[in-house]
C-alpha cells in the first residue's frame, strides 16, 4: 500500500491531543462513581429482550449488586427477597425498562470534536439552510470564539443536499467570511471537507497538485486551479487540523458521553481510532472518566503485524476495550464517493454518467488485509457503503476462508444487493446498517444518489432478517447524533424528510429493531454473554424509556423519553 493511501485512514486520529492531568475539575458528580455493594431494585414493566417475537412487557422488578443484574422477577416477590428493606427502590410505574442500547458504529473521539466546533448543519441537527446561513453562523462563530487572525476555524455537518444550493460551499463562499483564518468545514459524512483559499494554502494543495490515490481534488471548471472541496484521501493534508480548536480533549469526551447517556446508550464505540485517540481514551480511562464501557477499534488500514503487536483485544481494561480493526473500503453515498456497481443517478458536478464512485484500496489490498486479521483471529469492521465495495469485502471473507467465529462485519452495507446478503450469511457475516439515512437522506437517495429501485432498498433490514440473520443498526455519531429512539423509528418507519416511506417492504417491527440495537449489536462485540438482555448475571446496563415501546404505534415512536439510563448499575442519567 502506498504511502498516500496508508496516510488516507488517519483522518480520525489526527489531534492535537495536548493530554494532561487535573481535568477532572468540574465534571459531573456520577463521572467519578464506581459500582458498590449498595444494592438498588428498578420496578416497573420489564422488556428482558430474552423471549420470542411474541414478547411483550410485563411487570417487574431488577435487583441490582456491584454492578451486576442480581435478581429479576415480579414486584411482590421483590418484597421477600433478603434486606428489601435497606434496599434503594426505585418505582419507574408504567415505563419501560430495557437493556441499555448498545452503539453498533459510531466515533466517541470524533464526537467529543463536535461539541467544541462550529455546528453548521441542516435542521434538525443544525441552523444551516442556505450558503448564507451558513457564512453568517461561520461569522458568528469567529467572534463569539474570538479566534485569533491565523488560527483555524472549524465546523462540522455542512450538508450540500439539505443547503438551498444544493452544493458544496467552496474556496470562494469561504474566503467571503475570512482571509485571515483558515477555514476547515467537514461534510457531514465526514469523507468531504471544504477549505479556503488560506486553508488551501496551509495544506499545500493548489494546482499543481495531483489527486492522490483513493481521493479528488476538485478543480474549479476549465482549470486545474483546486476550488476548496476535497474528497476523501485528498482531505488527509488538512485533517490535521481538525482539532486545533480541541483546547481540553479529556472534557470533551466527557462531554460527548453525558450526551450518549443522556439518549439511553451504555456501552460506546470509537469505530476509527489511531495512535492519538487511543491514548486519549486511555488516559480518560485511566483518570475514571469513562461512565460507560468503550470499545475502541483501531485503523488497521497501516501493517497490520504493526497494529496487530501494538494491541490487546477483547478485554476490558478500566472500562476501555480494544474490541478488533476498522478497515475502509469507499466512501460515502450521500457525498457521491461510495463505490457502486452501477452508476450514480446524477453524478456530482464534473463527472460523466457512467460515474460509479471508487474503492478506497484494490481487491488485492482488501484481500491480504482481511486475510492478515483473519488469520490473527483479530475481529474485524469493514466500512462498506456502496454494493461494489460491499462485494470486495464479501470476496475477501470468502478468500481468507475463517476457521474460527469470525464476526466480520459489514459497516453501513447501504446498497447491499439480495445475492450478496446470500452470501454473507453462509460466510457469517454481519451487516451493520445506517438505518438513519432512510429519514437524514432518504429523499436525496431516491432523487440523486440512487434512484427510485435502488434507493428504496437502502439498509435492506427486512430482507436481512427473513434470511435469519444477525444485523445491527447505528447512527455514526457524530455523522447524526447518537439519538437511539429516532433510529429505532426511523428503522422501523423508514420516513423520509419529505414524510415518504422509501421502501415499506424493508421496515421491520420494533421488537426486531430493539433486538438489533441490544441483543444483536451485543453479539457484534463479542459480549451476548455479559450484555444485550436483562438476565441474572448480565452486567446492569438499562435504560428507562417513558412508555412501553412494544405497545406503541410505529408513526409515534418519536413520542419516546429516555427516563433514565445505569451503566454498571450506576445511573449516568436521569434525575432519580
Amino acid at each position: 500500500m502506498n504511502q498516500n493511501t496508508c496516510a488516507s485512514f488517519r483522518w480520525l486520529l489526527c489531534s492535537a491531543l495536548g493530554l494532561s492531568v487535573g481535568l477532572l475539575l468540574g465534571l459531573p458528580s456520577w463521572a467519578t462513581e464506581r459500582a458498590s455493594s449498595a444494592t438498588l431494585l428498578l420496578t416497573n414493566k420489564l422488556i428482558t429482550m430474552t423471549g420470542t417475537v411474541t414478547e411483550k412487557a410485563t411487570p417487574g422488578a431488577v435487583l441490582v449488586r456491584d454492578g451486576k443484574i442480581a435478581w429479576v422477577g415480579s414486584p411482590d416477590q421483590a418484597e421477600g427477597l433478603p434486606n428489601h428493606d435497606t434496599t434503594r427502590v426505585v418505582d419507574y410505574g408504567d415505563q419501560a425498562i430495557l437493556p441499555g442500547f448498545i452503539d453498533a458504529h459510531g466515533h466517541l473521539s470524533f464526537s467529543a470534536v463536535s461539541t467544541t466546533v462550529a455546528n453548521v448543519a441542516s435542521p434538525p441537527v443544525g441552523p444551516v439552510g442556505t450558503m448564507a446561513d451558513l457564512q453568517a453562523t461561520l461569522r458568528a462563530y469567529i467572534a463569539e470564539q474570538d479566534i485569533p487572525a491565523g488560527e483555524w476555524v472549524v465546523g462540522m455537518g455542512y450538508d450540500d443536499s439539505l443547503i438551498a444550493e444544493n452544493r458544496h460551499p467552496n474556496r470562494d463562499d469561504l474566503d467571503a467570511v475570512s482571509h485571515e483564518h483558515p477555514i476547515l468545514l467537514v461534510h457531514v459524512s465526514g469523507h468531504l471537507v471544504a477549505t479556503n483559499s488560506r486553508g488551501l494554502a496551509r495544506g499545500g494543495i493548489n494546482a499543481e497538485s495531483a489527486n492522490p490515490a483513493g481521493g479528488v481534488i476538485r478543480r474549479r471548471a476549465g482549470s486545474n486551479e483546486p476550488n476548496g472541496v476535497l474528497e476523501e484521501t485528498a482531505t488527509y493534508p488538512l485533517r490535521r487540523f481538525m482539532t486545533a480548536a480541541n483546547k481540553n480533549p479529556l472534557q470533551s469526551v466527557t462531554t460527548a458521553l453525558e450526551q450518549y447517556a443522556s439518549y439511553g446508550i451504555t456501552t460506546a464505540q470509537d469505530g476509527a481510532a489511531g495512535a492519538d485517540v487511543m491514548a486519549l481514551l486511555r488516559a480518560a480511562a485511566a483518570q475514571g472518566m469513562l461512565v460507560m464501557d468503550v470499545i475502541a477499534y483501531p485503523v488497521g488500514m497501516l501493517s497490520p503485524r504493526a497494529v496487530i503487536s501494538a494491541n490487546t483485544f477483547g478485554r476490558y481494561d478500566k472500562r476501555l476495550k480494544t474490541g478488533g480493526v476498522k478497515l475502509m473500503l469507499d466512501g460515502s453515498p450521500q457525498g457521491k464517493t461510495a463505490y457502486l456497481s452501477q452508476p450514480y443517478h446524477v453524478p456530482p458536478n464534473g463527472q460523466t454518467k457512467d460515474y460509479a464512485g471508487y474503492p478506497i484500496v484494490n481487491q488485492l489490498q482488501a484481500d491480504a488485509l482481511v486475510k492478515a486479521y483473519v488469520d490473527a483471529e483479530v475481529p474485524i469492521l469493514a466500512h462498506a457503503n456502496g454494493d461494489a465495495a460491499a462485494e470486495m469485502l464479501i470476496d475477501a471473507v470468502d478468500a481468507a476462508r475463517p476457521k474460527h467465529d469470525h464476526r466480520t462485519v459489514m459497516i453501513h452495507a447501504q446498497t447491499v444487493r439480495e445475492d450478496q446478503l446470500t452470501r454473507m450469511k453462509s460466510l457469517r457475516m454481519i451487516p451493520s446498517y445506517f438505518s438513519a439515512h432512510t429519514f437524514y437522506w432518504g429523499d436525496w437517495h431516491r432523487d440523486s444518489v440512487l434512484g427510485e429501485e435502488r434507493g428504496r432498498r437502502i439498509s435492506p433490514t427486512a430482507s436481512t432478517q427473513q434470511r435469519g440473520m444477525v444485523f445491527t443498526v447505528h447512527n455514526d455519531a457524530p455523522i447524526v447524533p447518537p439519538d437511539m429512539v429516532r433510529l429505532l423509528w426511523a428503522t422501523t418507519n423508514r420516513i423520509t424528510r419529505s414524510a415518504q416511506v422509501l421502501g415499506p417492504e424493508q421496515r421491520i417491527s420494533i421488537r426486531d429493531a430493539l433486538r438489533a440495537m441490544t441483543l444483536y449489536a451485543a453479539y457484534q462485540q463479542f459480549e451476548e454473554d455479559i450484555k444485550g438482555t436483562i438476565e441474572v448475571g448480565k452486567q446492569a446496563d438499562l435504560v428507562v424509556l417513558s412508555q412501553d415501546p412494544l405497545a406503541m404505534d410505529p408513526a409515534d415512536l418519536l413520542d419516546l423519553e429516555v427516563v433514565a439510563t445505569y451503566a454498571h448499575g450506576q445511573q449516568i442519567f436521569g434525575n432519580n
